[in-house]
Order: C-alpha cells, then structure tokens, then sequence
C-alpha cells in the first residue's frame, strides 16, 4: 500500500483554517498577572507565548491615553490583551486586533469577554474603521508571509499613524530585522515618519517608527 502523502503543517496566515478549531485552555503571564485564556491550532504560537511577542511586551511600556490603539497579527490576542489592561480604562479602551486568520479573531474576542475588556475589537484589515486614529501600533509582524507581502502590509498601516503615534514591532534578527529597519527608514521619507533600532534581546531586535 503507498504511503499516504504527507500534509504541510497550515500556515498561521490562512484565511480559514481547515484544521479542527479545537479549543485549548492556555494559562499565560500577561501584565504581570496570571490569566486563563483559550487557544486552538493553525492560529500563530497557538501553544504558548511566542518569545519575540515577550521580548515587545517586556519592552513597550503603557500605550497612549488617547487615540485608538492596534495590535497587527493578533493571533489568540496577547498584545491586544496586554494594550488593553494596560490602559486607564481597560474595559472601554478602543484596540483594534487585526489578524487576516478568522480563527485569530474569534479567540482573540473570546478572550477578550473573558477578561472583560469590551473595546477589544477583534477585526478583519478591511473592517477597520476609516477614521479609526491610531496613535500606538504594536507587532510582532508575520515574517513568514514573504517580503512583498510583509512590505504591502506595513505601507498599508503606517500610514495610518496619527501624528506622533508611533509603531513598536519585534523581528528576529536572523529573520531580516536589520533589512528591515533600513527599509522602513527608506519608506519614511515619503511616508512621513522616521525608524530606528531601540533595543536587541533574545535574538529579536525592537523595532520603532515614529510619526
């Protein structure tokens, strides 16, 4: 009998995820306080808290008190999580947590009632509010989508930025952060903002542009 044919693992970045949305409890430190959260496969470090998302959160410190904030990529939430808690008012703060996979979305949401934090939005890109203002954007963008990819998403957000909101991403430095970095700066002059390095941890550099 042949051998049957072996099955790519998904990619995080699917659109809908074919595997079986099996929910998973996930006990996770966010904020600084143990949280019971939920889980499943095909959704980005669907088991744990990816390092790179640490290192950002242990480097940002409170989001901006005004504005609407974004978490880009949100997998199963704990950036959008984090901004939100993070806020004065973490019930009603306004965080936009986009993410192209529904299954994303729909964790991120349920953790979100979970917690009680009714401004977390989870979203499709195309369902963000036009006139939504951003003034903090935080990512640890998906590099594994490729680089034009990757390119289209950024000039899609940064813009974005309100003046003087600024955008703190994560990139691993054997993945392309330097390139990276340049190649926003490089961007910046016709977009408007300016980047720089601000940190280096575990292996991932810390990303900011400024509007």
């Amino acid at each position: 009998m042949p051998d049957e044919p072996h099955q790519q693992p998904e990619h995080y970045f699917s659109a809908s995820p074919a595997s079986d949305d099996e929910r998973r409890p996930l006990r996770v430190r966010l904020d600084g306080r143990e949280l019971d959260l939920v889980t499943a496969p095909s959704v980005f470090s669907g088991h744990r808290l990816d390092l790179g998302t640490a290192v950002l959160l242990d480097h940002v410190g409170d989001p901006p008190t005004e504005g609407d904030l974004l978490d880009l990529g949100c997998g199963w939430g704990p950036v959008a999580l984090t901004m939100a808690l993070r806020s004065a008012d973490p019930a009603t703060r306004r965080v936009w947590a986009v993410d192209v996979n529904e299954r994303a979305r729909d964790l991120t949401a349920a953790n979100a009632a979970s917690l009680g934090l009714a401004g977390v939005r989870a979203a499709a890109p195309d369902d963000v509010d036009d006139d939504a203002r951003l003034t903090a954007i935080w990512s640890n963008p998906p590099i594994r989508v490729g680089k034009p990819a990757l390119h289209a998403l950024l000039l899609r957000w940064l813009p974005r930025l309100a003046p003087g909101g600024s955008a703190h991403l994560v990139v691993a430095k054997d993945l392309g952060a330097d390139s990276l970095l340049r190649w926003i700066g490089e961007q910046g002059a016709d977009g408007g903002w300016t980047a720089q390095r601000t940190g280096s941890r575990k292996g991932y550099r810390l990303l900011e542009v400024q509007r």
